[in-house]
């Protein structure tokens, strides 16, 4: 099997002392992993920072086969943000989320274009309201809808919803339009957002929360 497509660096490990295995978030084929032969070498490991645009080319011997792949970069994302702590942290905290929640090649062309603006609005000054609205939209995409509508397992009054039993206030941030939102609005949609990634994917499937999301929320204490 052989494809070709672009797609978003989420995850490396090493495989041996010259190849890595990736896992890449793609337009066309959803998270995929392959080994890249050659990616832990001098000339080519500065191209696999976590966040990059990376295209790819995918061989396989078959759909359940491991795939190798050859990369290209695209776009260096995290290297623009290297002295930027916070940019950084966002960076890799949406790159782990979606490598926890994402299923294995299922192809979802709003998640992975929503993840592509995200991306490309890091550079403006109401970037961490992109990242939360980012999120929200995130979540929404894989079941749970919060866009203020009643659901099954949701019940709104006075800007607060039910989930599990539990209630949780709405920020203003998520439903106000605010410019120049401070620390302590941020942190509360932040929060607000961990409430419902915990208990409608995290808990249940009893996955691990990313530590750069949780450092990300510490940044605006």
């Amino acid at each position: 099997m052989f494809w070709k497509d672009e797609g978003y660096l989420l995850h490396k490990n090493n495989y041996d002392e010259n190849s890595i295995i990736i896992e890449a978030f793609t337009l066309n084929h959803g998270k995929s992993t392959g080994i890249v032969y050659g990616g832990a070498s001098r000339k080519l490991k500065k191209n696999f920072q976590i966040g990059n645009k990376i295209s790819l080319n995918s061989k396989s011997k078959g759909e359940n086969k491991i795939s190798y792949f050859t990369v290209e970069l695209i776009k260096p994302i995290s290297p623009t943000y290297f002295e930027d702590k916070k940019r950084s942290i966002c960076i890799l905290s949406a790159s782990s989320i979606l490598k926890i929640l994402l299923p294995d090649r299922q192809i979802n062309k709003n998640i992975y274009l929503s993840f592509d603006t995200m991306f490309n609005n890091l550079h403006l000054d109401n970037w961490i309201t992109s990242y939360i609205h980012w999120e929200l939209f995130l979540i929404k995409e894989l079941g749970f809808d919060v866009n203020l509508n009643i659901k099954k397992n949701i019940k709104l009054n006075n800007n607060s919803i039910e989930i599990n039993g539990k209630i949780f206030n709405i920020p203003k941030i998520l439903y106000n339009s605010i410019n120049n939102a401070n620390n302590a609005q941020i942190k509360e949609a932040l929060e607000f957002n961990r409430s419902l990634i915990m208990e409608n994917f995290i808990i249940p499937n009893q996955l691990r929360f990313p530590l750069s999301r949780n450092l990300l929320e510490k940044y605006y204490n």
